[in-house]
């Protein structure tokens, strides 16, 4: 059994801000493996399970706001027995990527995410997945105006990209594992010599 989840605020007032584009990645994630399907109340969240995939591919969007996420992965991982390492994967905003780039990282920091934060609490561990969807830094707007405000129209198309790669990336996870997504998502996006993002 996989878990994958996005970050997000609930209530159509946050549709379509930089900080829900892992609601949004979800949502067309679950068009995809799971058309059809009705959203269930569960832990804390909304969940589908899968119709599509060999394995349960289980989709959760908490409905707990951002920096309370943990609530419900933790739960679920507990009430499913899974293993964080290998079962799941977090679809998040990132202001330290550009605008429609994205990271796949199998382990790593929060980056100052507070809903990654909230995450690594609750389980204890910061060993789980997760693809970093980059929304552009804030510049001179204070940050939580910046992420909770909505795409500017030069940044709509590479945000559109972005949650499309990231929607790929975890059906490639869910398929072939992180290995194979990082393979895949993550070679030839930096330019030779250039720094790492922080993790």
């Amino acid at each position: 059994m996989r878990l994958v989840v996005g970050i997000g605020n609930p209530g159509t007032e946050y549709d379509r801000t930089r900080h829900n584009v892992g609601f949004e990645a979800i949502d067309r994630l679950a068009r995809r493996i799971a058309p059809g399907e009705i959203a269930r109340s569960k832990f804390q969240g909304a969940m589908l399970e899968s119709t599509l995939t060999d394995d349960k591919v289980l989709l959760l969007k908490p409905t707990t706001f951002v920096n309370r996420s943990g609530q419900a992965v933790s739960e679920a991982i507990r009430f499913y027995k899974l293993t964080p390492e290998e079962d799941l994967l977090v679809l998040v905003d990132d202001t330290a990527l550009p605008c429609g780039r994205i990271r796949i990282r199998e382990s790593g920091g929060t980056g100052g995410h507070n809903g990654l934060q909230d995450i690594t609490s609750h389980l204890g561990t910061d060993r789980w997945a997760r693809v970093r969807i980059g929304i552009d830094g804030p510049g001179t707007i204070p940050l939580s105006s910046y992420v909770l405000g909505r795409f500017r129209p030069d940044q709509q198309d590479e945000a559109e990209r972005g949650i499309e790669q990231a929607v790929e990336a975890a059906d490639c996870w869910i398929n072939r594992g992180v290995t194979a997504a990082m393979n895949a998502f993550n070679a030839d996006r930096e330019p030779s010599g250039s720094p790492e993002e922080t993790p």
